[in-house]
C-alpha cells in the first residue's frame, strides 16, 4: 500500500512536523508499505520530495535552497516566505531543486492512503483533511469537524462548557462581541495566577504565566499571544549591533519570536499599534529579517521615510491571531493522555504520562529536547484516580468526535479534580513522543503503531462512507498481511542495539539507539534487540530492554525502570488492566506480552544476537573497553577498533599524533586538577602566559558539545575550573551563572580537561566550520578503502555549536555541501583537499567502520586550503536530524543502507581476523 506522508507545513510548528515525518517515513513496516513523502512548504504547496532531503536537519537546511538566498549583509536561516512575492517561474525552479511539485487532483494517483503528520493551523484544523475528502484519498486521525474543534481552543472551552465537562474559568480577549476589560476585572473574575494564550496554537506557543497584577507584564503576555513586538527607541538604542542583530533573529524565528513576514508601524509617545494605525502612520511589511532590522535602524535614527524618528516601533506577524484566552491558573499535577479507538471502534484511553517539568510551562525546549522535561508513565496516582483520569480523556474523546486517536492534555489537582484541555488531533511523532511512548507500554513499537493507526483510519473513513469499494480493497489484504506477520518465524538477523551509558552524552546515545531500532526494526533483513549500559567505569551492566522502557523519555528514566525491576518493584496495577483491555490489539500487531527489564552477562549477550551495533559515546563505548569485550566473544561491531578507539576518546592524544603526522591541529595542553589544587592562582597564570584570552577549554574525553565553553576572561576560566574539578555530583550555582549554563546544562566532572588556542579566520578569505562523515569498506583485494563524504557547514548561533544545534529537530543550520566558494568548480577543488585530509585523518588514526571528523577550513585569497582538525568521533551521534545522514544521502545511501554498510563491515572485519588466525 502506498502512504503518502504529508510533513512540513505553514505553522510555526512545522519543523516538529518535518521531523515527525520522516519518524514515519523511517518507521513504516517495509514488508507492508511504501512511503511516499509529501513535504508541504510554509506557503502550503505539495512537494513530492526526493528522499534526501528527508534527513536533513531542518526545513531551512535544503528549502528555499540556500544558493536562492538574496544577497545580505548578515547570515540568516530563511524560510520560504521570507524570500517575499516569487513568480510562479521562480517558485517552480526553486521546487524542482527539492522534488516535484504537486497537485491536489494528482494525490490519488500517487498514493492509497494519507498519514498526516501536519501540526497546527492547516494541519490540524480540518482543512486539509476536508481537500483529501474532496479528492477521495484517505487519511489518518480525525475527520474534518472534530479536526476543527481539536486546534480551536475558544470553541473547545465552549464545547466543555455545554457537554458538563469540567473546564477553567476563561474570558476571550478581542474578536466579534468583544467588551474592553481590565487587567482588574480580570483578575478579580479568574483570579491569579491567569494563563494567557493564543487560542489556535500548539507545543507550547504564545503562551504565558502572569502571576502578579502588573499591566506591563500583561501587555508583555498580550503582544506574546497576539505575535507582536514592540520596541522602543530606548531599549533598541541601548544594545550593540550585535545585540540588535541577535534581536532580530530571536524576533523571526517562529517558535520562540513571532516569525516572518511582518508589519512593522512607527508609533507616537504612549500609543499602540492600533491607535497608530487609525492614526494614519505608515506601516511597511518585511519579509526579510535584514530588511526589519535596517527598517528598525533607520526608523531611530530618523532616516526613514517617516517624519523623524520614532518613538518605538509596533511589529505584527502576519500570521499572527485576533484574540487572546485568558484562562484561570489550575495548580495541580500536568499530564498527557493518548486515546485510541480499539478494534471495535469504542475509545480506549492509553496510561497517562505526567509532565515533571523543570519550568513552569512545558515549552517547545522542554518538549523535544531529551532530558530537560521527565514523562513518568504511568503518571504515580492511585488505580482509582488514573481510572478516572483515562474515562474523563475517553469521555472527551466521544463528546469531540475524535477518531482514531488523539492527545489529551490536563491536570489533576490534590482534591482530585480533574480538568482536560488543548486536545491535539495530530501528536508529535519524535521517537519518544507521547504517541509512542504510551504505545508502547501496551507492547506496539513505533512500526507496529504506525500500522494499526493506518488500518484503524481505513476503518473509520470506511464508516463515514468513503468510497466503501476501494476501502475494503485496502482493508482486507492489509488485514490478512498482518495475520499472517504474526504467524511467521522471524528469521532476520539478530542485532543487539547497545544506547546509554553514564556519560553527559548518555541521553544523546539513547536517541542515537533507538533511531538505530527504528530503522532496523522496520527492516526485512535485522531484527534488533535494545540493549542498555548502565554502571560504572569499573563495572557496567547490560540490561537487555522491553520497548516500554526503551521509549522511555531519556537514559536516566531508563536507568530507574531497571533499578525498580532489579528492586522487585511491580509494574503499577493500572497497567495490567490496560494491557488486558489492549490485547486484542496486540496480540494481532505486536504477537508478545510487555516484560520485565532482564540482566544480561556478556555471553549470553553472544547467544541472543549475531552482531552489535555500539550507539554510545563518550566513555565506555568509544574508548575501546566495550570493543574488547566483544571481540573476546567473536561478536562483529560497528566502528573502529580497540586500538584505535583508544585513541580518538582521547582528543589530547588524538591532537598529538595528527600534529606529528603533519596536520593543522590547535595548539594545546592539559590542565591538571592537581595543579590546580596545588596552587590556583599558579594555575591560572600557567595558562594564561600560554593562551591567550579568548581560548578554548573543553573536557578531553567528551563530545557532544558537553562543557566546551569558549573562555574570554578570569573569571570564566575560574568558574570553569570550579565546575569541572568539583567534588559533588550537582552543578555550583555561582560558577553555572558565570558560564550561563542552560537549563539542566550537564557540566561533567573530570580530573583533568583541554586547553586549546581558539581558532579564528587568520586573515583568510572564507573560514567556516564543516564537519564530515567517512565510511569504510574492503576492496576486492581486501584493502582497506575510505569514502569521505560530502562536509556539512555548521552554523552556530553562539560561541560553539550547542547541543540543541546538534541534535534538536529545527534548531541550528547544517548546509550540506559546504558552501567554500561561490563558483561550482573552485567550491569542489577546495572540497577534495578537505576531503584528501580527513582520509588521512582516518588513515593516521586506523579509523574503521564510520566516523565523523570536525574541523575549521580556511580558504587564502590565493586559493590555498587549511584544514584544521577540532575533533574526530569514532562513533558520531546517529539521531534522526545528525548531518552524517544528510551527508550519506548525498551519496546515495538512505540511513537504512548506510546502516546496513556499516554492520556489514563489522562481519566481514571479524571474518577476516578470524582468517587470520
Amino acid at each position: 500500500m502506498r502512504i503518502g506522508i504529508f510533513f512540513g507545513g505553514t505553522s510555526r510548528e512545522r519543523e516538529i512536523s518535518f521531523a515527525g515525518g520522516r519518524t514515519v517515513f523511517d518507521n513504516l513496516d517495509k514488508g507492508l508499505f511504501q512511503p511516499v513523502p509529501v513535504f508541504v512548504d510554509s506557503l502550503g504547496h505539495f512537494i513530492l520530495l526526493d528522499w534526501q532531503y528527508l534527513y536533513k536537519g531542518t526545513i531551512r537546511d535544503f528549502f528555499p535552497p540556500p544558493a536562492a538566498y538574496p544577497p545580505s549583509r548578515h547570515p540568516w536561516q530563511l524560510y520560504l516566505e521570507n524570500l517575499g512575492e516569487l513568480t510562479d517561474e521562480a517558485l517552480n525552479d526553486l521546487i524542482s531543486q527539492v522534488g516535484r511539485r504537486v497537485e491536489a487532483s494528482e494525490l490519488p494517483r500517487l498514493m492509497d492512503f494519507a498519514f498526516l503528520a501536519l501540526h497546527g493551523p492547516g494541519g490540524e484544523d480540518g482543512a486539509i483533511q476536508g481537500l483529501l475528502e474532496w479528492v477521495g484519498v484517505p487519511y489518518s486521525g480525525s475527520g474534518i469537524l472534530p479536526s476543527a474543534l481539536g486546534i480551536d481552543k475558544i470553541a473547545q472551552k465552549r464545547l466543555m462548557q455545554a457537554a458538563g465537562l469540567p473546564t477553567p474559568k476563561f474570558r476571550v480577549l478581542f474578536g466579534p462581541d468583544y467588551k474592553p476589560v481590565t487587567l482588574s476585572e480580570l483578575v478579580n473574575e479568574l483570579g491569579l495566577p491567569l494563563v494567557v494564550k493564543a487560542p489556535r496554537q500548539g507545543s507550547s506557543l504564545g503562551i504565558s504565566i502572569l502571576r502578579e497584577e502588573d499591566h506591563e507584564l500583561f501587555g508583555a503576555a498580550l503582544e506574546r499571544a497576539l505575535f507582536r513586538r514592540t520596541v522602543s527607541k530606548q531599549e533598541w538604542n541601548q544594545l550593540n549591533s550585535t545585540e540588535q542583530l541577535n534581536w532580530v533573529r530571536q524576533l523571526a524565528d517562529i517558535r520562540e519570536g513571532i516569525g516572518m513576514p511582518v508589519k512593522a508601524l512607527g508609533l507616537p509617545i504612549g500609543s499602540g499599534f492600533y491607535e497608530g494605525y487609525l492614526q494614519g502612520s505608515p506601516y511597511y511589511v518585511h519579509a526579510h529579517p535584514e530588511s526589519l532590522l535596517t527598517f528598525l535602524n533607520a526608523s531611530f535614527s530618523g532616516e526613514s521615510d517617516t517624519d523623524g524618528p520614532a518613538e518605538s516601533i509596533s511589529i505584527e506577524s502576519l500570521t499572527g491571531e485576533t484574540q487572546v484566552l485568558v484562562e484561570q491558573f489550575v495548580a495541580g499535577r500536568e499530564f498527557s493522555c493518548i486515546v485510541i479507538e480499539d478494534e471495535n471502534g469504542q475509545p480506549l484511553a492509553l496510561p497517562p504520562t505526567e509532565i515533571v517539568k523543570g519550568s513552569e510551562v512545558f515549552d517547545y525546549r522542554a518538549k523535544y529536547l531529551p532530558g530537560l522535561a521527565r514523562k513518568v508513565t504511568p503518571i504515580d496516582l492511585p488505580e482509582a484516580d488514573i481510572e478516572r483520569i483515562r474515562q474523563q480523556a475517553q469521555t472527551m474523546f466521544s463528546t469531540f468526535g475524535f477518531e482514531v486517536y488523539a492527545r489529551l492534555d490536563g491536570f489533576i489537582q490534590d482534591d482530585g479534580t480533574i480538568f482536560l484541555n488543548d486536545p491535539n488531533t495530530t501528536s508529535g511523532m519524535l521517537p519518544a513522543s507521547f504517541f509512542f511512548h504510551q504505545a508502547a507500554e501496551i507492547g506496539l513499537n513505533p512500526s507496529q503503531f504506525l500500522t494499526y493507526i493506518i488500518r484503524t483510519s481505513l476503518a473509520a473513513r470506511l464508516r463515514a462512507g468513503m468510497k466503501p469499494g476501494t476501502l475494503l480493497g485496502l482493508l482486507n489484504p492489509l488485514d490478512i498481511a498482518v495475520h499472517s506477520k504474526s504467524f511467521d518465524q522471524d528469521e532476520r538477523i539478530r542485532v543487539a542495539v547497545i544506547m546509554g551509558g553514564y556519560s553527559s552524552e548518555r541521553h544523546i546515545s539513547v536517541e542515537s539507539g533507538r533511531n538505530i531500532y527504528e530503522k532496523l526494526s522496520s527492516s526485512t533483513k535485522y531484527r534488533p534487540i535494545p540493549v542498555f549500559l548502565t554502571g560504572s567505569s569499573e563495572d557496567f551492566r547490560l540490561y537487555e530492554l522491553p520497548i516500554n522502557v526503551m521509549l522511555k523519555d531519556n537514559a536516566d528514566d531508563i536507568r530507574e525502570k531497571i533499578e525498580q525491576a532489579e528492586a522487585g518493584h511491580a509494574a503499577h496495577p493500572i497497567l495490567a488492566r490496560i494491557r488486558q483491555q489492549a490485547s486484542g490489539i496486540t496480540s494481532t500487531y505486536a504477537g508478545q506480552a510487555i516484560a520485565a527489564p532482564r540482566r544480561l552477562g556478556f555471553a549470553e549477550l553472544a547467544e541472543r544476537a549475531d552482531e552489535v551495533f555500539i550507539a554510545l559515546h563518550g566513555r565506555p563505548g568509544e574508548d575501546g573497553a566495550l570493543q574488547q569485550q566483544l571481540e573476546k566473544l567473536g561478536l562483529p561491531y560497528n566502528g573502529s577498533g580497540v586500538a584505535s578507539s583508544s585513541v580518538t576518546i582521547n582528543k589530547y592524544e588524538t591532537n598529538r599524533r595528527l600534529r606529528e603526522a603533519g596536520l593543522h591541529v590547535a595548539a594545546h595542553r592539559l590542565a591538571l586538577r592537581l595543579e590546580y589544587e596545588a596552587d590556583p592562582e599558579a594555575f591560572y597564570q600557567s595558562l594564561e602566559a600560554e593562551f591567550p584570552y579568548p581560548f578554548i577549554a573543553k573536557p578531553s574525553d567528551d563530545g557532544c558539545s558537553s562543557a566546551v565553553k569558549k573562555i574570554k576572561n578570569r573569571a570564566e576560566l575560574a568558574a570553569f575550573c570550579e565546575l569541572i574539578f568539583r567534588s559533588q555530583e550537582d552543578l555550583l550555582a555561582g560558577p553555572a551563572g558565570v558560564l550561563h549554563l542552560g537549563f539542566k546544562e550537564e557540566f561533567p566532572r573530570k580530573d583533568v580537561f583541554l586547553v586549546e588556542t581558539l581558532i579564528g579566520p587568520d586573515g583568510a578569505a572564507h573560514f567556516l566550520e564543516i564537519t564530515g562523515g567517512l565510511l569504510t569498506r574492503y576492496d576486492q583485494h581486501g584493502q582497506l578503502e575510505v569514502e569521505v563524504f560530502e562536509a556539512s557547514e555548521a552554523l552556530a548561533t553562539g560561541e560553539v555549536l550547542s547541543l540543541e544545534e546538534k541534535f534538536l529537530a529545527g534548531e541550528g543550520q547544517n548546509i550540506t555541501p559546504a558552501r567554500y566558494a561561490p563558483d561550482p568548480e573552485e567550491r569542489q577543488r577546495i572540497s577534495e583537499e578537505v576531503k584528501r585530509t580527513l582520509r588521512r585523518v582516518a588513515e593516521v588514526l586506523d579509523i574503521q567502520g564510520y566516523a565523523r571528523i570536525d574541523a575549521f577550513v580556511r580558504v587564502r585569497q590565493a586559493g590555498a586550503v587549511e584544514v584544521l582538525i577540532i575533533e574526530v568521533n569514532s562513533l558520531p551521534g546517529m539521531t534522526p536530524a545528525t548531518c552524517i545522514f544528510h551527508q550519506t544521502a548525498l551519496a546515495g545511501y538512505t540511513p537504512y543502507q548506510f546502516i546496513d554498510q556499516i554492520l556489514e563491515f563489522g562481519k566481514q572485519r571479524q571474518a577476516k581476523a578470524l582468517a587470520i588466525e
